[in-house]
């Protein structure tokens, strides 16, 4: 834990989608408790595999069951994660799926089923798991979810791409509807990283290394597809105090890409 206080110093935040160290959420976790937060993570299927890998955090972390499919697991959501806190701070949404036939290059062969299997997890989620967790939130509260820039078409990211963009309205709706209660809604849009959902955002055509050049081409800060700091600590300051009148956002955390044309490169 940091030795000094840190911008989340007090404060309890739920983080799902913890998955491999390698995760974004991961790293979120792992900043989150330098920075002084208490930590809750959840898990989906192998909770032993979640368990093993929360261990590897500076502090150990309780996990939490939750299929964001299962209405019996959204439901009892809230009295579940009181076994662990009376309140929450905090909601980091890291939840993303896509079936194999919604992705690389399949868009005009995805059947209705995925591309709703899409939508449902890795969009309707960020509603359904901020409503059953409202309870546990007040004033002062953030929720954040993970973004990957979707006013553009990325090669083989297809119907998540969809989904992503479902996802940046879903939480502008959420932050309308939430803050008269004072919590604040926000998504980071990071540049692509090395983790197991990110392989889609490069292709299908082992193209990671040479999108991760020209993603860092492009980008005037340069882009380090291994480096998921500057992500996890864009997090973890809008889950602090530290952005009381921001909510409905995109904060962009890829190096500035987003604001280079296709083909463009740095300015020597």
């Amino acid at each position: 834990m940091a030795a000094h206080p840190g911008l989340l110093v007090g404060k309890t935040i739920l983080i799902t989608g913890v998955i491999t160290g390698s995760s974004i959420a991961f790293h979120v976790a792992r900043v989150a408790q330098e920075q002084g937060a208490r930590i809750i993570l959840t898990g989906f299927g192998r909770l032993s595999l979640v368990e093993r890998i929360a261990r590897r955090l500076p502090e150990p972390a309780p996990v939490v069951e939750l299929d964001v499919t299962n209405d019996e697991h959204l439901a009892t959501l809230e009295a579940r994660v009181r076994e662990h806190t009376d309140h929450l701070d905090g909601v980091l949404h890291a939840i993303a799926f896509a079936p194999a036939g919604a992705l690389g290059g399949n868009f005009l062969r995805t059947s209705r089923q995925d591309a709703a299997t899409a939508f449902d997890v890795s969009t309707v989620s960020l509603q359904s798991v901020t409503s059953a967790l409202l309870p546990l939130m007040g004033p002062g509260g953030s929720v954040v979810g993970l973004d990957f820039d979707a006013r553009q078409v990325w090669s083989g990211y297809d119907w998540m791409g969809v989904a992503k963009a479902g996802l940046e309205s879903c939480s502008r709706y959420l932050a309308a509807y939430l803050g008269p209660r004072g919590i604040r809604t926000n998504l980071v849009a990071a540049g692509p990283l090395r983790t197991l959902a990110g392989t889609a955002a490069y292709g299908q055509s082992g193209e990671a290394e040479e999108s991760e050049a020209q993603w860092d081409a492009r980008s005037p800060l340069g882009w380090a597809a291994k480096d998921f700091e500057p992500a996890a600590k864009a997090c973890v300051a809008l889950l602090s105090d530290w952005f009381p009148a921001t909510t409905g956002e995109i904060v962009h955390v890829d190096g500035g890409a987003h604001v280079v044309g296709e083909g463009g490169v740095r300015v020597h």
